[in-house]
């Protein structure tokens, strides 16, 4: 019966990634590779959902104070007046957020212009709206944005650019002129902007986290998306939110409620203790993932790995193979699971062009099959523990006996 599925769903493949989820489950790995916390989530949010189960929020259900919370805190952090009965779409996760915000704004031949490495749900939405994604390469090792290669990726065509900073896989946030130039191209073309600012809290070294919304002229173009999933560790509970001018998110709405109805009515309850938690809550989140961050990239340095580049924010690095590596990061990552019990990402999952020869002769090697993406949103002893198996089969150079 394959024949009778859409083009679209015959197009969408399985990642690789699911084959070695099947091999890390065999062999009961430490699981570095997928992007959730493994430790408890705070009490009292957990306390405010089952106190909504038990006050029998259980129906489809749109809490408003949600939306109010969240334009108080946008002028708050960021400047910016929003109308929080217009401008504002809860939905079931950063996710749908984004499918949403996809399907209300492209059609069938938009171009969209994508940062790669790139996060693969983005080219599946734009794919299924009939769009035509776009890559602009960032380049490694600090995953710099080429500005004349950014503007030279614009067409007639193209509707849209997709931003997410804090950035997955590589950490990077991007730079201030970064987003001046993205703002002022997405102004001149007359382009839209979709933005994924899930890790927004989740920053380092920094004073203050800028969304490409506050930038001039950029506040109509643009759909910011976002959840509280990274922020307040619940990746399961979907709830997530897309901002934008009242047309776009009234359009928004619309998407969500002919696909889902409602986001989860208890959570987005709960949702409201989380949403006002104190500023030391935010605080105490950076600085406990910072203390991870350094823990992880010790980690793998000392086994041989190589950090060119130590993520500014999220919850991923972006490593890079030993120089003298023989293995490709499928390779690697699957020798990794079997010979050390430790999962994690390859890096190919996130890179969607083919390197030019002249690429190729200038850096000696295709780099988009060297780095492996690690998540150190886990317990502290969940990071000793692999951090044990990595070191039980480290020869006498300091390099992993994978190969």
């Amino acid at each position: 019966m394959e024949e009778k599925l859409s083009k679209v769903a015959q197009s969408l493949k399985p990642s690789p990634i699911q084959e070695l989820s099947h091999l890390a489950q065999r062999c009961n790995a430490i699981n570095l590779a997928e992007g959730f916390p493994d430790f408890p989530t705070p009490s009292e949010f957990k306390q405010a959902a089952i106190s909504a189960i038990n006050s029998d929020f259980n129906q489809y259900r749109h809490v408003q104070g949600i939306c109010d919370h969240l334009a108080k805190d946008i002028k708050q952090r960021h400047g910016l007046h929003v109308n929080p009965l217009t401008d504002i779409a809860i939905c079931c996760g950063q996710s749908e957020a984004f499918a949403a915000a996809v399907f209300a704004t492209i059609n069938p031949g938009d171009e969209v212009l994508l940062f790669e490495p790139v996060y693969e749900t983005y080219e599946a939405c734009i794919t299924m709206a009939g769009g035509i994604p776009v890559y602009v390469k960032l380049d490694p090792p600090h995953w710099t944005l080429d500005l004349d290669r950014f503007l030279k990726s614009f067409t007639v065509r193209t509707k849209a650019v997709v931003l997410n900073s804090p950035h997955n896989p590589t950490g990077k946030v991007f730079t201030a002129d970064e987003l001046d130039a993205i703002a002022e191209a997405c102004c001149k073309m007359d382009c839209l902007a979709i933005t994924d600012e899930v890790y927004e809290h989740i920053t380092y070294d920094m004073d203050k986290y800028v969304s490409l919304a506050s930038l001039p002229g950029m506040q109509q173009r643009t759909i910011i998306t976002s959840s509280l999933s990274k922020t307040f560790c619940v990746t399961g509970w979907r709830i997530g939110w897309a901002v934008a001018s009242a047309p776009i998110a009234s359009a928004i709405r619309n998407i969500h409620v002919k696909l889902t109805d409602s986001a989860p009515a208890p959570f987005q309850e709960a949702a409201l203790t989380a949403l006002i938690s104190p500023p030391e809550y935010f605080e105490t989140l950076r600085k406990d993932y910072k203390e991870k961050r350094d823990y992880i990239v010790r980690i793998l340095l000392g086994v041989g790995l190589q950090i060119h580049f130590v993520p500014q924010g999220s919850f991923f690095v972006f490593a890079e193979l030993p120089e003298n590596c023989p293995l490709s990061d499928m390779e690697f990552v699957a020798e990794l699971i079997k010979k050390a019990g430790v999962a994690a990402v390859p890096g190919c999952t996130f890179f969607r062009t083919k390197l030019s020869h002249k690429e190729l002769s200038q850096s000696g090697q295709d780099y988009q099959k060297r780095y492996i993406r690690f998540a150190f949103c886990k317990s502290s002893a969940t990071l000793s523990s692999a951090e044990q198996k990595m070191a039980d089969i480290v020869d006498s150079e300091g390099y992993l006996q994978l190969y």
